[in-house]
């Protein structure tokens, strides 16, 4: 199983590994779309008041960017499943999990960002400012930069399944292809209710679950009875490819 996280906008800072080597991430063949971006982001960060504009940015978030923007290539990496902070992250919170399950996450989840595309949990990357609605100038759209080879690259890795927990706007930069058996989650209220905030605590949640029991899920009804074991309230929807994680409105802390 492949499991798809969106990233988050909150990013730790600093690292503790050299400098990111795109050739390194998981699915290789992103490597000049990666590329691509990064040289346009840290040549937009020469320039304060367009990394503002493009970046649609407030004064206080102005400094951090063009500094992370302008390190790309130099800054002190991480592994993206540390990078990120925030909602579905702390309720993950991978620093905890033992070795065991977060091996498991760098083989079997996958994080869709802005600039690098989809890299695995464990590949080290820098801490960045890029949203999935930027136009970024020297670059074609986002959508158009990564849709297909995004989905061209899915299909190359073969997955048996995809369990695709991203954001639609993450979702569009990177469709998982036809011939490549998938759901999308979304999560709800028992009444069927869509949710915001708790939507990203209610999949932390769920891939930590993953990660601590590692189960062998190789299809959807392999997913499914798995979560009818394990008392996960996942369930079958009338829209093909789509399943509904039914949650709680937890109080978050975020």
């Amino acid at each position: 199983m492949m499991i798809l996280l969106p990233p988050s906008e909150t990013k730790r800072p600093g690292g503790r590994s050299a400098p990111a080597d795109p050739s390194a991430w998981a699915l290789p063949g992103l490597r000049h779309q990666r590329e691509q971006v990064l040289d346009a982001l840290v040549a937009l960060a020469a320039d304060a008041e367009a990394t503002r504009r493009v970046l649609k940015l407030s004064d206080k978030q102005l400094a951090e960017a063009v500094h992370d923007n302008a390190g790309l290539r130099t800054a002190p990496a991480m592994p993206a499943v540390d990078r990120y902070t925030g909602v579905l992250y702390d309720a993950l919170d991978a620093a905890s999990l033992d070795g065991y399950a977060r091996r498991w996450l760098g083989v079997h989840a996958l994080v869709h960002s802005a600039p690098y595309g989809p890299v695995g949990a464990l590949d080290p990357i820098p801490s960045y400012r890029l949203g999935a609605g930027a136009s970024v100038p020297g670059l074609p759209p986002l959508r158009r930069l990564w849709a297909d080879a995004v989905s061209a690259a899915f299909s190359a890795a073969a997955p048996d399944f995809v369990l695709d927990l991203r954001s639609e706007a993450y979702a569009d930069l990177g469709p998982v292809p036809t011939d490549v058996p998938s759901a999308y989650v979304r999560v709800v209220t028992e009444q069927g209710k869509a949710l915001n905030h708790f939507n990203k605590h209610a999949k932390g949640e769920l891939v930590r679950r993953f990660a601590t029991e590692r189960p062998k899920v190789g299809s959807r009804r392999t997913l499914l009875n798995w979560a009818a074991r394990a008392g996960v309230p996942l369930r079958e929807t009338a829209e093909t490819g789509v399943l509904e994680l039914v949650t709680d409105q937890p109080t978050a802390r975020k």
